[in-house]
């Protein structure tokens, strides 16, 4: 007899190797063959929504890592819920409107001059979907679960036919207004920017510091005394109409280089420092409101600068005295309007400086700092120019400097409602948690949002004008240019003269003769965006508004999560969501910024066709996604080892219950083995805590719990310890089938468990559970933990087991090391144990020498007793010594009862007794 074949080894078909590059599209196939997704939807309809909100990526470009994180989250997310007692419908979507396709397609040689607007439309129009299409496979690659076939897309009629009625809805209660601000404009693209268009990188710049003589003092400072300023702009000093203080500040005035300076008195010190004053005397201390309304002139125009009081003066830096030009600053705007002043803005959309910019004309902005400056050291106004380099505002899509210019541009107010925001994000959950303080930060401080833009390729703004330029803001032409929208498209906008656009029969007073003219400008792409609660949330009947979940990257509180809260508190006093998650940016793994200059990209393409969707989506679950992250070749191999643990672990756990029935094998837990148990009573706490983490959006948990569940508990201790009794004992002994039916349970609730991180492998593995009758593994729910009896105290005992186990381990493998021994079941271990262990080995039902895996064991005495040569470790000493006996044939454990049966003379009698039956 070949007593190996009595062995009830391992049977699978579930291959080692995972092969995940070619395999997933196969899996991926079937899924839609079977249409799981919509299965899943229709298994759950019963139950409650839980609506994670897509928020849309740009229609335009290959992915990068970042996506791959963003979109394998809300997987996951989406994939627990629909398994734990939700219906969770996750409808994708894009945004497609804005400059970057206009650009796009002005990089392929369209010559958009050559064309009508609505041509030039239709072109960025079919660029988009070609985009769309490109990123919607790659996604689906990744393995994200959604209606793809019906995703949401901005540029759709329905969706621009919504947000016409949200800016309608807003005008409609006064928050939309028309306005000469400053904006942050770009003059690479010609085009207002929101702030959330908005990337800081270094820039060098000039620094100067100029005086302007007093010319009236209004009896509180001699004439010709000089207020200092200092800036960083000399090119909007032909702007400048006049000097803020801060009425609460100490000033000097002070004598140096023959000339009497004021500047801010904290600051005197640097400044004289600064300006290389060898001597200076201070001639007189005045408090800022004394200088109110005090005239200096200009230091190149024939033209005055009015001292004015402002709470925005700090002396952070500069002097105290602060150059103000109404046309290029926010607070210079606020307290010029205060004080009466013009808006003077002598630059025009190309960042070229005007008429009004007198000796200047006709220079770009950057260029004219040069001969500003020394038109200011001519007229003996520069007191110091040097040059720094500094944080400074960029566009984010041409990468090129913006400016501060006054232009008129539609805006929504955000003041007029500024308490109902607050108390909207106080009504939000956040994870993490210091979201709130940050989005709160910044709506309480943020000003009015400039909603309008300079471009083409956009949602009109639905405004006509009556022919003496008064705006038409009414309800009933917004509702009929959206109807028109949702029937036709925006592109009738740009088509179809503004008569044609207005309701029938239309008539207004200020336009008697009938004629009416339509704004031109586009609204925001943020509009857009911040628009989809109502755009898809509300237009879709299988997701509800408001969402519970919206999830983005950090970047995205000044971005989607500042301007859908604004459209929707605006519109119906609360939130778009009940809970905003962010995630960090993925940098590599040296923690730099991804840069294909340095090389150190990740591309998720590569990372799938190389390793595998399952290794990308195992990765992201392994990292603290609320910080920035970091992948690199490195960590990804990392990643594929522990993949590999968690595959072979899942595919052993398969392989010893291939003859195990749950229906008519499972062992009740009451008549389990107290090791089966403790295993029991583990893996309904492993169960409970990767439930939990889920629930808490705690992914990395998940990952650590189930990779040390996997690797110790199982892999390590128990599966170890199951080769002796599931191999070995007869098919039907009550060891083994307690044994399979825990590790059934193990690997069931695994399979359900990962199947939000690795949904391939998982349904790969599926396939092969002949007692599972769904057809996807998708197509169950969430293990939930069942209480073990007395499990604080089971796991406990067996947790301080365990550490005297691990002392026996180390023992042999020292023994092992020292050649005494070869496999641990060549030996015979005596124990030497400490008084507070020395009560769990009284226990005589527990067999240790199994446990150990050695062939002998014996419970020598306390560590006191060791004798010399005995290893002293944590909790024991340990002697080990040559099992006496024969190996067996079957279980290669030394016995000394191998050939007490005459029958079997080469077994023991354990394996005799098994191979008789």
């Amino acid at each position: 007899m070949e007593y190996k074949d009595t062995l009830l080894m391992p049977k699978t078909d579930f291959p080692m190797r995972g092969g995940l590059p070619t395999k997933e599209p196969q899996i991926q196939d079937m899924w839609k063959e079977k249409n799981i997704y919509a299965k899943n939807l229709e298994r759950t309809k019963d139950r409650p929504k839980f609506i994670l909100h897509d928020g849309p990526p740009y229609a335009n470009g290959d992915l990068h890592i970042g996506h791959a994180l963003n979109k394998v989250l809300k997987d996951m997310i989406v994939r627990y819920k629909s398994m734990s007692g939700f219906q969770a419908p996750y409808v994708p979507g894009w945004d497609t409107h804005g400059l970057p396709i206009e650009q796009a397609l002005t990089n392929k040689g369209v010559n958009r001059k050559e064309m009508t607007v609505a041509e030039f439309r239709k072109l960025c129009e079919e660029y988009a979907y070609e985009q769309i299409d490109n990123q919607r496979e790659q996604f689906k690659r990744i393995g994200v679960t959604g209606d793809w076939d019906n995703p949401y897309v901005t540029l759709k009629p329905q969706f621009e036919a919504r947000q016409i009625q949200v800016f309608g809805e807003m005008a409609k209660k006064g928050y939309i207004y028309k306005g000469l601000k400053p904006v942050y404009w770009s003059p690479s693209s010609e085009s207002a920017l929101a702030e959330a268009e908005i990337e800081y990188k270094d820039k060098k710049s000039p620094s100067i510091y100029v005086s302007f003589e007093v010319t009236d003092g209004k009896g509180v400072v001699a004439e010709g005394v000089r207020f200092i300023i200092w800036t960083t702009t000399p090119w909007t000093i032909p702007a400048n109409l006049g000097i803020s203080v801060h009425p609460d500040f100490s000033y000097v005035q002070v004598r140096a280089n023959d000339k009497s300076f004021i500047i801010a008195k904290d600051l005197l010190e640097e400044v004289s420092a600064t300006l290389g004053w060898e001597s200076f005397e201070v001639e007189q201390t005045f408090e800022g409101k004394q200088f109110d309304r005090i005239v200096a002139k200009h230091p190149l125009y024939d033209r005055d600068s009015l001292v004015m009081l402002g709470e925005h003066v700090t002396t952070e830096s500069g002097t105290g005295c602060v150059h103000t030009a109404p046309g290029h600053g926010e607070d210079d705007f606020h307290v010029g309007k205060q004080y009466g002043l013009d808006v003077l803005c002598p630059v025009d959309d190309r960042g070229v400086m005007t008429a009004e910019a007198p000796g200047f004309e006709g220079l770009f902005y950057d260029a004219a700092n040069k001969p500003i400056t020394e038109a200011l050291d001519a007229a003996g106004a520069l007191e110091k120019l040097t040059f720094f380099t500094h944080s400074y505002p960029h566009d984010w899509r041409t990468k090129k400097p913006v400016i501060y210019r006054a232009t008129t541009q539609w805006f929504a107010s955000v003041e007029a409602f500024r308490p109902e925001l607050l108390e909207a994000i106080r009504q939000t959950e956040f994870t993490p948690s210091w979201g709130e303080t940050r989005l709160f930060n910044m709506i309480r401080d943020r000003g009015d949002w400039n909603i309008s833009r300079q471009r083409v390729w956009g949602v009109p703004i639905p405004v006509f004008y009556a022919e003496d330029g008064e705006p038409i803001i009414e309800e009933n032409t917004i509702q009929h240019v959206s109807e028109l929208f949702r029937e036709h498209g925006s592109n009738i906008w740009f088509e179809w003269d503004a008569k044609d656009l207005l309701p029938e029969g239309y008539t207004h007073p200020a336009s008697p003769n009938g004629r009416f003219t339509k704004e031109l400008d586009i609204m925001d792409v943020w509009f857009d965006s911040g628009s989809t609660h109502q755009g898809v949330l509300a237009e879709r009947e299988d997701l509800q508004f408001p969402a519970d979940l919206y999830l983005e990257g950090s970047d995205q509180y000044r971005g989607w999560f500042n301007s859908s809260l604004i459209t929707s508190v605006a519109m119906f006093g609360h939130a778009p969501y009940k809970g905003l998650l962010s995630h960090g940016f993925v940098l590599d793994g040296e923690g730099r910024k991804m840069s294909k200059s340095i090389g150190n990209v990740i591309v998720p393409s590569k990372v799938m066709n190389q390793l595998g969707a399952d290794i990308l989506r195992l990765w992201v679950a392994s990292v603290d996604y609320t910080a920035d992250v970091r992948v690199s070749d490195a960590i990804l191999k990392q990643v594929s080892e522990v993949y590999r643990k968690i595959r072979n672990t899942l595919r052993f756990l398969h392989g010893n219950v291939h003859d195990f029935n749950p229906t008519t094998d499972r062992v009740a837990f009451e008549d389990m083995r107290e090791v089966d148990q403790y295993m029991y009573a583990k893996l309904q706490q492993m169960i409970s805590t990767v439930n939990t983490s889920f629930e808490n959006y705690e992914f990395s948990t998940v990952y650590h719990t189930i990779n040390n569940f996997v690797s110790t508990e199982l892999s390590a201790f128990y599966l170890d310890l199951a080769k002796d009794v599931v191999y070995i004992y007869e098919a039907d002994h009550k060891d083994r089938r307690a044994m399979q039916t825990v590790m059934y349970d193990a690997l069931v609730a695994l399979v359900k468990l990962l199947t939000p991180v690795l949904p391939h492998t998982t349904d790969e593995l599926w396939a092969y559970m002949e007692h599972e009758q769904a057809e996807s593994v998708q197509l169950t729910d969430m293990p939930q933990a069942v209480e073990v009896p007395n499990a604080t105290d089971l796991i406990a005992k067996w947790d301080k087991v365990l550490t005297v186990r691990d002392d026996v381990l180390k023992a042999l493998e020292m023994a092992r090391a020292e050649k005494q021994i070869g496999k641990s079941l060549e030996a015979h271990v005596h124990l030497f144990v400490k008084d507070s262990v020395k009560e769990l080995f009284a226990d005589d039902k527990i067999d240790y020498a199994q446990l150990f895996i050695v062939s002998g064991f014996t419970l020598a005495g306390t560590v006191e007793e060791a004798p010399e040569q005995a290893v002293a470790l944590e909790q024991s000493s340990v002697v080990v010594e040559k099992a006496q006996g024969e190996k067996c044939e079957r279980c290669w454990t030394i016995s000394t009862t191998v050939g007490e049966d005459a029958e079997h003379p080469t077994l023991c009698v354990r394996c005799a007794a098994v191979v008789s039956k």
